[in-house]
């Protein structure tokens, strides 16, 4: 096969894999983009790895995240739709995801959505994501919209600084017993419910995590408690995603995340980047998101985490002098 139809195959396999079948799947696309990726074969040149010898998850190298700072990253060659940047400050430089497709990002967002929760269609969507909003090249912002088109509500949209339409919104589809998801920044729920309290025991309140210099950094519990309160909910949901990746993984409740079936977690030693742990013991997370077909699908993010026995994770805040970005979760 030629590298077109190479992509083609690996992305019919991607969109149907399981869990017993991603191993095999993820050491075949790394020798692809081993091979057709100038920027990680250049990596694994430099780690004297040969990309015939790995045959288990654990051996894969994981390209350092900050390369999407200072590297085009591509497997083959092709010009990009759109790019993904990250937030940050002025003095920092931000993460460029460069997207082949825009399809291929947003049909895997409504995968990874209807494994946990059915159909975006049958939940009016409710988007409180300032500051995302208020700049360009959000893949978060990507997502909720195509989730607010999707939806077979009209009521569904997007809310930056209007916080008494939100507040009516809401009170109208409670009222009318529409599923309705919540999708907010961290330091917009907070400030939503500065001012309103609207007991809506049905609705799904899922927060992205970041607070951007708007708050202090909180715990989850000090951030959850006084939604739920508000909201008179009995849980938080939570959504992690970043910028370099095109998969998400979710909590249902209590900050314990689990991912779509093309994304896997491994939990890798802070002082050997190659030594992946055990479950059960911290470190920085490596990330393999499949659906990061035209790009790199394996990343050594600057997150720090706890996988457990059920296949669950845990985010546990950040690296040591890594920068503070808009979708960093809260340190516990």
């Amino acid at each position: 096969m030629n590298f077109e139809q190479q992509r083609r195959h690996f992305q019919k396999a991607i969109q149907d894999v399981s869990k017993p079948s991603f191993e095999k799947l993820a050491v075949e696309v790394f020798r692809w983009q081993a091979l057709h990726n100038p920027t990680y074969a250049q990596y694994l040149k430099l780690l004297q790895v040969n990309p015939q010898n790995v045959v288990h998850l654990s051996q894969i190298p994981c390209l350092p995240i900050n390369f999407f700072k200072h590297k085009s990253i591509k497997t083959g060659h092709w010009t990009a739709e759109t790019v993904f940047s990250s937030s940050g400050t002025t003095q920092q430089r931000p993460s460029q995801h460069e997207v082949r497709s825009t399809d291929w990002y947003l049909e895997n967002t409504v995968r990874g959505f209807k494994s946990f929760y059915g159909d975006p269609k049958d939940y009016c969507f409710l988007a409180l994501l300032p500051s995302y909003l208020e700049r360009s090249g959000s893949s978060l912002v990507l997502m909720a919209e195509h989730f607010i088109q999707r939806s077979q509500y009209q009521d569904s949209g997007f809310f930056l600084h209007d916080f008494e339409a939100l507040a009516q919104r809401i009170k109208k589809l409670k009222q009318e017993h529409v599923p309705t998801v919540l999708l907010g920044v961290s330091f917009g729920l907070l400030d939503f419910i500065e001012d309103h309290q609207i007991d809506f025991k049905d609705l799904i309140v899922m927060e992205t995590g970041g607070m951007k210099g708007r708050r202090k950094e909180m715990t989850r519990q000090e951030l959850h408690l006084p939604i739920q309160s508000a909201f008179g909910i009995d849980v938080i949901h939570s959504e992690y995603g970043m910028t370099e990746l095109f998969s998400q993984a979710y909590s249902l409740g209590q900050g314990l995340f689990r991912t779509m079936n093309s994304m896997h977690i491994l939990i890798r030693d802070v002082t050997d980047p190659f030594e992946v742990l055990s479950t059960g013991r911290h470190g920085a997370i490596n990330i393999i998101d499949l659906a990061n077909l035209d790009t790199c699908c394996f990343i050594a993010t600057d997150d720090l985490g706890i996988q457990h026995e059920n296949g669950r994770f845990e985010i546990l805040g950040r690296l040591d002098g890594s920068e503070m970005r808009g979708c960093n979760l809260m340190v516990l």
